[in-house]
């Protein structure tokens, strides 16, 4: 019988496994031709030609050239110095007086040549196909191989140098064409295609959807939810050993049985709790002050009637984002929601695939984990933030506000970039004589680390936000079906 029972649970297992994988395997291959949202590759990144800039790519091509023609010029000085003569003679002898059969430097104008075509038709003309470097490469082998034949080897006493200097000469374009081929016209085309695909991109629909409850807000003075990261190394999908808080949410709140947090998180001391409480002060007076402002100025007006602004160095934040929407669900219920079912947001937000509670400071803050996987076939990175959160009921705002700050405790994993999320704000305003709607906002600044080029930066972000609101009406609607 327990012998039944243990291969019932391998097929169970296995059968699970099979399923994991094809959905992954799907997932992967619907991120190949969904627009990646942060963090590029290597390879796009040295492929980008940002604002007619030449690419990182092209340019190493091009200094590359610039060292054949430099070290094929020191190879011939060494030459003429090793044969005992003065560079004048040198001079006078293997240019003026010039001879296939007794010069070199016949060598170094092939080099001339080659380094004013090369970067005539690659650096200013900017040319992207292999056909002149190969010309160039093929010219230059015949030329040496003929060389070969027809220089005057009997005059050279010791012709190491010379030999050398033909050799170097030969092997260099081959180089120069290989790595054109292989490297600059392949990750020039791809980077292109990644920021025509950007362009053009579309949003996804919510796949998964679930029901939740809610609580009531605690009106308490000013001290700021978080910021839902997008985004660049793989992320894996097994399981970290970073800890886990099982407390549940309860619409009463939190009980003091469960305010320890796990043992494999370093409990916060009272210094870093009244620390953690400074920082959310300051940060909600900030975004009750970005939620006031009227600095903001239109980005995007979508279809659906969702705006989404912008504002340029705020308290030298540099650009914050904000889309603003009309959701139809009660101010206090769908923050409180946002805030209490944080750990459940992977089911239903697909930009987010980990979300945990670390550390519970009051029943209005606490610290969250979240993390995002690779988008884009591996092209944007995955990120991962600690969030310091607070939610408060300021004037005609729910608010839950976020921001990153140190855990020691919680060390960056190393195939996962730990961004920063400078400010973030989820805000909800009741509408005069709507009592089952709201006006939603959500305000945004991160730093994604690593170098990533503004305008993507900017585009996915967008995306992030446009993304979001549609998730959460999907969200709200499906809860309030099930609850009716």
């Amino acid at each position: 019988m327990a012998e039944d029972e243990r291969q019932i649970r391998a097929l169970a297992e296995s059968l699970r496994n099979e399923s994991i994988n094809s959905q992954r395997s799907l997932y992967s291959q619907q991120n190949i031709t969904r627009t990646p949202d942060i963090i590029l590759s290597e390879d796009i990144i040295a492929g980008a030609m940002l604002y007619g800039r030449m690419s990182n790519v092209r340019r190493f091509f091009c200094l590359f050239v610039t060292f054949d023609l430099l070290l094929t010029f020191l190879m011939w000085l060494i030459c003429t110095m090793i044969a005992g003569e003065s560079l004048a003679s040198a001079f006078t002898n293997q240019v003026v007086h010039y001879h296939i059969k007794t010069s070199l430097f016949d060598i170094v104008m092939t080099a001339i040549c080659r380094f004013i075509v090369l970067l005539l038709f690659y650096a200013l003309l900017h040319l992207n196909h292999w056909i002149i470097a190969a010309l160039t490469t093929a010219t230059t082998c015949a030329f040496l191989m003929a060389k070969v034949f027809l220089f005057d080897w009997s005059r050279c006493s010791q012709p190491v140098f010379q030999v050398l200097l033909i050799l170097t000469s030969f092997v260099l374009p081959w180089v120069e064409v290989w790595y054109f081929d292989i490297r600059v016209l392949p990750q020039e085309t791809k980077a292109t295609r990644w920021f025509r695909n950007v362009a053009e991109s579309e949003r996804e629909p919510l796949l998964r959807r679930f029901t939740s409850e809610s609580r009531q807000y605690t009106n308490v003075e000013p001290t700021g939810g978080f910021f839902t990261p997008i985004d660049s190394p793989d992320y894996s999908d097994h399981e970290d050993k970073y800890p886990t808080n099982t407390r549940p949410s309860s619409s009463k709140g939190l009980s003091k049985r469960n305010e320890t947090p796990p043992k494999s998180v370093q409990k916060l001391t009272s210094e870093m709790i009244e620390d953690y409480k400074r920082r959310a002060n300051a940060l909600v007076q900030n975004c009750h002050t970005l939620l006031q402002s009227q600095d903001w100025q239109i980005q995007n007006i979508l279809t659906n009637g969702d705006i989404i602004f912008y504002i340029n160095n705020f308290k030298s934040l540099g650009k914050i984002l904000k889309i603003v929407g009309i959701i139809e669900a009660p101010a206090n219920i769908l923050m409180n929601k946002l805030f209490d079912e944080i750990e459940i947001l992977p089911t239903w937000n697909k930009l987010v695939t980990e979300s945990r509670k670390l550390q519970y400071i009051d029943e209005n803050t606490d610290v969250v984990y979240q993390a995002t996987n690779a988008q884009g076939g591996g092209i944007i990175g995955a990120r991962d933030f600690v969030i310091l959160r607070h939610r408060i009921h300021y004037g005609n705002y729910y608010i839950n506000s976020g921001t990153s700050v140190p855990f020691p405790s919680l060390p960056s994993r190393s195939n996962v970039v730990r961004g920063e999320n400078n400010l973030s704000c989820w805000a909800a305003e009741r509408l005069p004589n709507e009592e089952n709607k709201c006006r939603f906002t959500w305000i945004v600044n991160t730093n994604l680390k690593g170098w990533i080029p503004q305008k993507v930066v900017d585009k996915s972000m967008s995306t992030a936000l446009v993304d979001f609101m549609s998730y959460i009406r999907t969200y709200m609607d499906d809860t309030q079906r099930s609850t009716a």
